[in-house]
């Protein structure tokens, strides 16, 4: 038995039983909002990759491609709070019709201005921005809507299912976006990303709201911000969970920069195989997202073994310099990438107390994509003056750092300790055990 979950391996293995892969797709509203997103996400993905290439075509810069993406997480990391706290004030379906909008609307703008041939590098940096500050509120409110979609039981799948839906979005979008770009051009991509929003939008309008569970919503009152910061300096398990999402997110998720750089620098080719790379990866990410969706629970041991299976698949992607090879190895960083980043989500969600989880949600989004305007920089930074490779390599030895702290700060704050015996002749074990308060 894992003390941090108080549940018996054989409780979770009949839970698992009873919760098939595709579990909440039963659920028709839950259905709707997932289609409506694979349509969306692929947009997003796609319009992500064409953005970056046509800023690096622009002003050949890695450094530039860092500051549209600090750009465009900036707003997360000063308004995110209160993004999180409108979440749980209003209602969720609301929220998002209008941050969706406002997004395709964007993506006109962009499209507009690349297809008549006046784009300049810092029109992309104020839409970027503008993206940013919708996503201030729709990250929270969409995080949060699956526990109105479906019931409790299924939220870890719900989880589960929309990270393998971003993730094929991933994989799809990048590639379909090569062929976009090498044909047409970026402008064409945008243009196509502004209509899948129409499949989200159409999604949440024909939703059933009666069918829908409303999460208590809080009063308005002075110092509700400071309420859920409290909140999670209280609680070990979300506290040491969130702090090793914002280094993972921080130094771990630069790969617009990294891959960018890779393609023309290292491996000398385009936009196809600038594609190719990020399909790679986020097809892993499609496996390890399917594979968490059949899970019902999730250990915190769990949670930092693939946040350090995931760090050091960075150090070993920096020391590979062989294309085939670089490329097989972003298939499994991205299976550990998303199985981390599933895990991380699903538990904090769940052990939220529901009126607090807006502002929870949009504390973890704070740190995960806030932190990536500084990672972004400092990760660009390093690779303009010494290469992708050795960014890969720091960026791996700081989240290896930081899962292997983090473990155990989170041991010790839930008064968890490791006995080793390594006595000679005697059975290799390694015993948790939890002290009493």
């Amino acid at each position: 038995m894992d003390p941090q979950d108080g549940q018996s391996p054989a409780v979770e293995t009949q839970e698992a039983a009873r919760i098939t892969m595709f579990a909440a797709l039963r659920v028709r509203n839950y259905r709707l909002f997932f289609s409506g997103q694979v349509v969306s996400n692929t947009g997003t993905w796609m319009q992500r990759i064409a953005q970056d290439w046509l800023v690096l075509e622009i002003t050949n810069s890695p450094l530039a491609v860092g500051i549209t993406t600090a750009l465009q997480f900036l707003p997360m990391l000063l308004l995110g709070l209160w993004g999180g706290l409108i979440a749980d004030r209003y209602p969720k379906r609301r929220l998002l019709l209008i941050t969706q909008a406002s997004m395709g609307l964007l993506a006109v703008v962009l499209a507009v201005l690349t297809l008549s041939g006046h784009v300049q590098v810092w029109h992309v940096y104020v839409i970027a921005l503008g993206l940013g500050l919708a996503t201030v509120v729709d990250n929270p409110s969409r995080q949060t809507f699956v526990n109105e979609m479906v019931p409790h039981e299924l939220v870890r799948n719900a989880v589960s299912l929309n990270s393998g839906n971003f993730q094929l979005a991933r994989m799809l979008g990048p590639a379909v976006a090569g062929v976009v770009i090498s044909l047409v051009g970026s402008g064409w991509a945008f243009a196509l990303n502004a209509l899948t929003y129409l499949a989200v939008i159409a999604g949440l309008a024909m939703m059933r709201t009666s069918e829908l569970e409303p999460q208590p919503r809080p009063q308005r009152g002075p110092g509700q911000i400071r309420e859920g910061l409290r909140y999670v300096r209280h609680q070990p398990q979300l506290l040491w969970t969130i702090v090793l999402v914002f280094f993972v997110g921080t130094f771990g998720y630069n790969f617009a920069i990294i891959l960018s750089a890779y393609t023309k620098d290292v491996f000398h080719s385009g936009a196809d195989l600038y594609g190719l790379l990020n399909t790679a990866m986020a097809a892993g990410s499609v496996v390890g997202a399917l594979l968490a969706a059949r899970r019902t629970t999730g250990r915190m041991s769990l949670l930092f073994g693939t946040s350090a299976a995931f760090s050091v698949m960075l150090i070993l992607l920096g020391v590979t310099p062989w294309l085939w090879i670089f490329v097989g190895l972003l298939v499994l960083t991205g299976l550990f990438s998303v199985s981390f980043n599933t895990l991380a989500n699903s538990t904090v969600q769940l052990r939220t107390d529901p009126a607090l989880r807006g502002r929870v949600m949009s504390l973890y989004m704070l740190v995960f994509m806030g932190g990536t305007p500084f990672g972004s920089l400092i990760v660009g930074a390093i690779t303009d003056k010494w290469g992708a490779p050795l960014a890969l390599v720091i960026s791996g030895i700081v989240c290896v750092l930081a899962s292997v702290g983090t473990a155990v700060l989170a041991a010790r704050s839930t008064g968890i300790t490791v006995h080793v015996d390594l006595h000679k002749g005697a059975e290799r074990h390694v015993t948790l055990v939890q002290q009493n308060a």
